[in-house]
């Protein structure tokens, strides 16, 4: 074959094992030869629509077969696919689109492309549009440094910025991962937390195609309904971030459940309380943890299970064909036991983010280190412990809200004269939000009127549990905000 990409998956694995399920989602099965066939009918309906190589094609929906096609397609093209995070408010939405420049958005079970701009594929045309496309091969060269997808990650300068991931990237991460979890051929991977974000994407879904498993494909995570999926379907793989394994052992059903088929909890997205790790331990099940994020696509560094109890809490080591340094403020690298950020290189990290030279120098060194702006400390053995984040970038739930953003939202309001977002500790999500406001001179305005402006011009998850109003807020010298002092006074 010439497309040496991800397109190409679906294909070779149907030349292998055609007649095994691939995908399972709400009571219905595709083979992989139905997804062989589906993905080479979408790509070519979507050429049909003038996407060719290079072009952007947006989704926008829960997880579906729909996404997983699309996905496929676009490789298939040479194009790029761009998922989109369903929890998005509007504005952000068409932010993205328009930094894009998406040809074409397809839109998934309960999404409507109202105030988004584009063309449209609305979910109820989605079958007629493939059934448009033939099913004949294509076979358009596609090498694996392309690039495969933009994945868009919130901006500390309160802009996101779209995370280009090359097909090598997503590969090697697989081959990484591969190296760490012994995934079988007859994996059922149940896939619940969200595709637009790239765990989801590229440690469940990827490797579970490529070595020709089994995806359930659940629209949203519910911990019932993940209980009797376990049960019923033998799931054997599971992702999830903190909070869901945490619903999960919290539920009454916990202790009577039967888990025995499990054999791979991939937890990531936030760090994993020791607390939880025991609960799971003493089911006799072991979380497989790491670290990384978009722009490593994602692995970077991985825990593996035979130490998931003598080194419960770290992130492990660096993944096999991964290096990871970690680098003092002075440029040196760090010793054990002192910290120092995390630096990234290797087969997995991005390129660079889409249209963004200069944010990309920031972060990107000309021979490939990608700075993290989180703080890591090695023990003497080389194992990491994610300490702080340089960013103050807040992990709710596995979702990064940058206080930037809100911040800027906040700005907008009247009332408002000067404001700062901080992580603040919580039993459900790890950490949520809490907004300090000052307010100007003569305004009036109170917590709830100013958390209901953020509805609808920030995702809901991004919108701050707490707001409290402030005298005044830390600055240095030059007048840039203090956020440390500010944790100390108000992260409680």
């Amino acid at each position: 074959m010439r497309n040496q990409g991800l397109g190409s998956w679906p294909a070779r694995r149907a030349r292998m094992t055609p007649d095994r399920v691939a995908l399972s989602c709400r009571g219905r099965d595709l083979t992989y030869r139905d997804l062989r066939e589906r993905t080479y009918r979408l790509a070519r309906a979507l050429g049909g629509l003038g996407v060719g190589r290079g072009d952007r094609v947006a989704f926008l929906g829960p997880n579906s077969p729909a996404l997983v096609e699309t996905f496929f397609a676009a490789g298939l093209l040479g194009a790029v696919f761009v998922p989109l995070n369903t929890r998005l408010a509007t504005p952000e939405l068409r932010f993205i689109l328009e930094d894009a420049d998406a040809a074409v958005l397809l839109l998934g079970e309960g999404r409507d492309g109202d105030g988004l701009p584009g063309r449209h594929v609305p979910a109820a045309a989605y079958e007629d549009l493939l059934a448009s496309g033939s099913p004949e091969p294509i076979d358009e060269p596609v090498s694996q440094d392309d690039v495969c997808l933009i994945m868009y990650t919130s901006g500390t300068t309160g802009r996101p910025k779209g995370a280009m991931l090359t097909h090598a990237n997503l590969t090697w991460n697989a081959v990484n991962l591969l190296v760490d979890v012994p995934f079988a051929h007859d994996e059922v991977t149940l896939i619940s937390a969200p595709l637009f974000h790239i765990a989801a994407l590229a440690q469940t879904l990827v490797p579970t195609v490529l070595k020709g498993g089994r995806a359930i494909l659940e629209p949203s995570f519910d911990v019932d309904r993940t209980f009797d999926l376990i049960e019923r379907e033998r799931v054997t793989v599971m992702f999830g971030v903190p909070s869901m394994f945490g619903f999960l052992a919290r539920s009454p059903r916990w202790a009577g459940a039967d888990l025995s088929s499990l054999r791979h909890l991939l937890c990531g997205g936030a760090p994993v309380p020791l607390p939880l790790i025991r609960t799971y331990q003493e089911r006799g099940l072991t979380f497989l943890q790491g670290y990384g994020m978009t722009e490593t696509a994602p692995g970077a560094l991985f825990l593996a299970a035979e130490h998931s109890v003598d080194k419960a809490g770290s992130a492990g080591v660096p993944c096999f064909f991964s290096d990871v340094r970690l680098v003092t403020p002075e440029g040196a690298d760090a010793g054990p036991g002192e910290p120092g950020e995390v630096y990234v290189h290797g087969p997995n990290v991005m390129p660079g983010y889409w249209r963004r030279p200069e944010e990309t120098a920031k972060v990107l060194s000309p021979d490939g280190w990608f700075r993290s702006g989180d703080v890591g400390v090695a023990d003497e053995d080389g194992y990491v412990r994610i300490s702080d984040r340089i960013n103050d970038v807040i992990i709710s739930g596995g979702e990064n809200i940058y206080p930037a953003e809100v911040e800027s939202v906040l700005y907008g309001h009247p009332a408002v004269a000067e404001c700062a977002v901080i992580g603040v500790p919580d039993d459900r999500w790890g950490e949520v939000g809490k907004a300090l406001v000052i307010l100007r001179p003569g305004a009036t305005a109170d917590a709830d009127e100013l958390l209901k402006y953020l509805e609808g011009r920030v995702a809901r998850f991004k919108i701050p549990k707490y707001l409290e109003f402030v005298p005044e807020l830390p600055k240095n010298a030059a007048g840039k905000l203090l956020k440390s002092p500010l944790r100390k006074l108000y992260g409680s």
